[in-house]
Formats: C-alpha cells, structure tokens, sequence
C-alpha cells in the first residue's frame, strides 16, 4: 500500500500541519521523557517517511490495530505496511526506531557480567520479546566470569520436548565454551507464569547440565505483563 500523503491543494491545510508538527517538536525537545502521549510520539516518529499532512489519525490507528505503542514498534515491517496508510517507507521508519531501542538495550548488557546487570538483561528481552505474537527460545550462553558470549536463538514455537533436545543444549555449551546458561522464552498471551511444560523441560536441561559441568543459571519467561524467573519461583 502507498503512503498517506495528502494532496497539497489545501494550502491552509497543509501550513496547519506544519505549525502542528513544529509544535509538537518544540514539545519534544523541550518537556522532558514524557512531553508526548504516545499517539503524539508515534505522529513524529511517521514524520520522517510521511513529509507532510497529520499523521495523527494513522498513530491512533497503528495503536489501536496492534494495542499499544510497544506492539507498534514490535510489529514486522509487512504487518506494519497492511495498516491502511502506512507504504515501506513508514514502515522502514518504524522498524528503524525498533531495531535502534533495541540495540541500545544490548549494549547495556554486552561485555558486562549478567548476573550483575539483570534488570539490563530483563529490560533488554522484554524489548526485544514481549510483543512477539508467537513463541520464541533463546539460550544466553555466558563464560566462566558469566559474560555473555552466545546470545543463541533455539527456535520459535512450543517449548517442549520436541522443541528442544537438554543434549543438544548443553552439547552447544561444550563447542563455544561456556559455562552456564540462562533459558529464556516468551508467552505471547501475555502471562509469564510457568507451564508444566516450561517447568519439566527446565529440570531436564538443568539435571542434563549438572551431569555435564555446565550451570543453568535460570529460566525466564517474558510476557506482556512482565516476566518470571524460575529460580526465583524455587524451581531451579
């Protein structure tokens, strides 16, 4: 689909889009973290693909289609781009700002010792996770001083036992060096609590792990509604 790009017939139109859009700008630059509502926020970030006109009937819209604005800037570019309005540009310009939140969360946990920096490590897969509308397995693998050395995508769907092998987990531990490890999955329904499932394979791979020299750290589930740490549940 094209951009929504008004016509510049209406010049009075679009000389109040463009006061509209400095103000908002002034906004931004001058008040602070929480200066914009998010619909506000997201109208400037689309200023970048869409030149002119409002913008913010398509930031409402984007809202309400993906339910907030983190499920905005969560969206895959094509989900984005089946939004009537929105063209690859905009959809590019959004990805952007994702990818961009996203790096700068890493790099609050690259090269850093994770057990010290937790609260980076859980900021930076709720950013990169919760959102998801299906189901992703990551292992972290970390190196004797518990720096991350492998940030290792499992799969995507269920985590059961047909999903992951506590071998081949644990034999992936033996080829890169490391050793320890955090499991890490979200809920796309939102809940982070435990299923039997998330707890029976958890045990296979830490008993798995123990009988091999490699430490299961943990186990954490990302959701919407925040996450949970198996070890902090008692059930590590």
């Amino acid at each position: 689909m094209g951009e929504w790009l008004p016509g510049d017939t209406n010049k009075s139109a679009t000389h109040a889009g463009a006061g509209h859009r400095q103000r908002l700008r002034e906004r931004l630059l001058s008040g602070g973290a929480e200066a914009l509502a998010d619909y506000e926020l997201l109208e400037f970030l689309l200023f970048a693909a869409i030149r002119q006109g409002d913008t913010k009937p398509l930031a409402k819209t984007l809202i309400a289609h993906f339910g907030s604005f983190s499920g905005v800037l969560a969206a895959d570019p094509q989900a984005l781009q089946r939004v009537k309005g929105m063209g690859e540009a905009s959809a590019a310009a959004l990805y952007a700002c994702s990818l961009a939140a996203r790096r700068m969360a890493r790099g609050a946990v690259q090269d850093k010792p994770v057990l010290a920096s937790w609260q980076a490590l859980l900021d930076y897969l709720a950013i990169d996770m919760a959102h998801l509308a299906h189901e992703r397995v990551r292992v972290l693998y970390l190196n004797a001083q518990n720096r991350l050395i492998l940030d290792h995508l499992l799969g995507e769907g269920s985590i059961d036992e047909a999903a992951i092998h506590p071998r081949e987990v644990i034999r992936k531990a033996f080829d890169i060096g490391a050793t320890a490890l955090i499991l890490v999955h979200n809920h796309p329904s939102g809940n982070p609590e435990p299923s039997r499932a998330d707890i029976a394979i958890t045990a296979r791979i830490a008993e798995a792990g123990r009988l091999l020299g490699v430490t299961v750290h943990d186990h954490v589930i990302i959701g919407r509604e925040g996450n949970v740490s198996l070890r902090a549940k008692g059930l590590i």
